[in-house]
């Protein structure tokens, strides 16, 4: 084969190998929820307006949300409106998304604590504290049903770039990749589990394990530990890219915060 030929092969090569890399996994009509993994109980009491337990966090939050805080005594509701079902409507959709201000990509707790610092002159929310996991997850139900609609466009290609070579990467002691579980296995059991895809559009969510609310962040360095592989901070830049990734990957699939997990 000349020098020629072969560069064309290679060119050829990589071509294909990238347009393998934009391939979905889980083709899109294949999406399923992580509710649909869980017993026909489960998934009535997430539904249950009254009975799902990630409600006594929502109703902390909707608190939180008419409090005036910090130094310029603004509550949420001062600047988004006292409705949040109409203002916040839609917003969890498209997070996380890249701040046009700061140019940093920020997930819902990040914009959160950013609004908290800069217009309300307040501390900012400690993550998985009482307060961030409610009124997280008070802004997100005013999204509940609506889809995934995340952008990875412009500026946030180079994080969903990231979070997605993080996710493909075999990691710690057990080396695997979160691919392992929830594109390679899928579905089959594991233990008294069914294994998901791993699909974020839950979360904040209640987890039967952890018997309290958690993030998806929480649930994303559970998999780390569970693989025994090194935990980073949380808030870590690495995190956020992931959750891109991941709200690129369930593109379509309702928002169900606050949900129920096992």
């Amino acid at each position: 084969m000349s020098g020629r030929a072969a560069a064309l092969a290679l060119s050829a090569l990589a071509l294909a190998a990238g347009a393998r890399a934009q391939e979905r996994a889980i083709p899109l009509d294949q999406l399923r929820s992580g509710s649909s993994f869980l017993s026909g109980d489960l998934r009535a009491l997430q539904n249950d307006e009254f009975a799902n337990p990630a409600l006594l966090w929502v109703e902390r939050g909707e608190k939180l949300w008419r409090e005036p805080a910090g130094s310029a005594g603004k509550a949420c509701a001062s600047c988004h409106k006292d409705d949040a079902a109409s203002s916040m409507r839609g917003v969890a959709t498209r997070y996380p998304r890249v701040d046009a201000a700061s140019g940093k990509l920020m997930n819902l707790e990040a914009r959160i604590n950013d609004c908290r610092t800069a217009r309300m002159g307040a501390e900012p929310f400690r993550y998985e504290s009482e307060e961030m996991l409610g009124i997280t997850a008070y802004v997100a139900k005013q999204s509940r049903g609506m889809p995934i609609a995340a952008d990875i466009g412009g500026p946030a290609r180079t994080h969903y770039d990231t979070g997605r070579a993080f996710y493909y990467q075999r990691r710690g002691q057990m080396n695997l990749s979160c691919a392992h579980c929830h594109e390679a296995n899928w579905g089959k059991r594991l233990f008294a589990e069914t294994i998901s895809q791993g699909q974020p559009n839950a979360y904040p969510a209640y987890r039967l394990e952890w018997q309290t609310m958690g993030s998806l962040e929480r649930r994303l360095r559970a998999c780390l530990s569970g693989v025994r592989a090194e935990m980073l901070p949380y808030g870590d830049p690495a995190y956020r890219d992931l959750e891109l990734f991941l709200a690129w990957r369930g593109q379509g699939l309702p928002i169900e915060t606050p949900g129920v997990r096992r």
